[in-house]
């Protein structure tokens, strides 16, 4: 986009902006922020804005507590909402030490460095198209969906449609480009697909979308959830993420030599997201409710398998049109919206480089419904499956020298004390299903 201060300076007069948010994330991918007024740009974008960060979550100790963050001019942009007729704009911020050294437990500067690894492989791009699912809900304390609107229903045009299409229009106001936005299977539930783009924009752009998918509802009335699992014995809402890797221009996933249009640098990338899926899940399902949407049944992929046209593999190869070969892709299937798409992209992409540095060989394809397999004949296929809770998760997290190199050894111990620390909150709660199964009979 090419921004300069200078241009910043012009838009923000111009467009008569009142207010300048600083927008960063904390460890978990909650999008922070501080506001100035106008008077304070010039020395901000200069400068930065200095900030307590003991009290984000995963950043420093109290006694280390000063930071500041540093806006990236290219991210500028007006945010198209207006709060009491109040017009501002943002930056999405880096994270650094007063002495200009990046944070070590700054998701975006983790994405970042990550990046850089598969630069020095010889990989320029990295993109990412995620599929943002999400609920409607009257309130955020009544899960009961808004409409009883199925797969890619059109009628009737609801209050949840109307709001899923103004979300779409302001979205694409901002520069974001979408290729599609429908309704989900379950009752309630909607699909916004984002158009492939370098992966640190991409995870700019989710945080900033979940915030107005988010704040337009509420404007409208409605609540709008990525809580993975909100409603029970109905699909959980995921985020799939298709990536691929590129090198000079050239998709580096694509060969014409192949039955999948894969080259072995895309066999060797499969290989080492499911080699490695156990060891990152933590990260890409970060909540305990992850783990009640990745079940058989509801379409979650819980198999570490891949295929073309299969849906209950964990890795989807989708098919393309002949002569496009820009978009051979991978889709990895278990995501969910609850995740810091920081933390995500950069452990999907620290895996797949594994297993293309080191030469992994990934097995065939399965186009079975792996969840009509027995127990027996997935064991007899060497087909293994995603952790099953968020304790189990943490602990093929902890054990992972792939994510603890991905994500840097600061906050790879941060990220598991977390996890463990909220396990453990979950673990001793006295749930509504043990009143009612335990209390009448014991």
């Amino acid at each position: 986009m090419g921004m300069t201060s200078q241009t910043i300076r012009e838009i923000v007069k111009e467009e008569k902006i009142n207010v300048i948010r600083f927008f960063f994330t904390d460890v978990l991918g909650n999008l922070k922020g501080l506001n100035i007024d106008v008077g304070q740009l010039d020395s901000a974008m200069e400068q930065g804005i200095q900030f307590d960060g003991s009290s984000v979550e995963g950043f420093v100790r109290i006694e280390e507590s000063d930071l500041i963050v540093m806006p990236d001019l290219e991210t500028f942009r007006i945010f198209p909402l207006r709060d009491g007729g109040v017009r501002s704009a943002f930056f999405i911020c880096d994270v650094l030490y007063p002495d200009r050294r990046p944070l070590e437990s700054d998701p975006r500067s983790i994405l970042r460095r990550n990046l850089r690894r598969a630069a020095d492989l010889g990989f320029d791009h990295f993109y990412i198209g995620p599929e943002l699912e999400f609920f409607y809900f009257p309130d955020a304390k009544t899960p009961v969906p808004t409409d009883n609107g199925g797969y890619f229903d059109v009628l009737p045009l609801d209050r949840s449609a109307t709001v899923r299409s103004r979300t779409l229009a302001t979205l694409r106001e901002m520069g974001m480009r979408m290729e599609a936005a429908h309704h989900e299977v379950a009752a309630g539930q909607h699909e916004i697909d984002f158009r492939y783009e370098e992966a640190l924009l991409m995870a700019d752009q989710i945080v900033i979308a979940k915030v107005l998918i988010k704040e337009i509802a509420r404007e409208e009335g409605l609540y709008a959830t990525f809580m993975p699992k909100p409603i029970n014995g109905v699909n959980g809402s995921g985020m799939h993420v298709h990536q691929s890797l590129f090198s000079n221009g050239v998709n580096a996933f694509y060969s014409d030599d192949d039955e999948y249009n894969l080259s072995e640098i895309g066999r060797r990338y499969i290989a080492g997201l499911l080699a490695h899926a156990k060891e990152f899940t933590a990260v890409t399902n970060q909540c305990v409710n992850s783990y009640k949407r990745l079940v058989p049944g509801y379409e979650a992929p819980v198999y570490t398998v891949w295929g073309r046209r299969n849906r209950s593999a964990l890795v989807r190869v989708p098919a393309f049109r002949p002569g496009q070969s820009n978009s051979c892709r991978v889709e990895y299937r278990a995501p969910d919206a609850a995740a810091n798409p920081y933390l995500a992209f950069a452990v999907l992409l620290a895996a797949g480089l594994e297993g293309i540095e080191k030469g992994y060989v990934v097995e065939p394809p399965t186009e079975d419904d792996v969840y009509s397999m027995s127990d027996r004949e997935r064991g007899e296929r060497k087909i293994d499956s995603l952790p099953g809770d968020l304790f189990s998760a943490t602990l093929a997290c902890r054990r992972s020298r792939v994510v603890k190199d991905a994500l840097g050894p600061v906050l790879f111990d941060k990220f598991v004390k977390n996890k463990l620390a909220e396990w453990e909150r979950y673990r001793v709660q006295v749930t509504d299903f043990e009143i009612a199964t335990y209390l009448p009979m014991l």
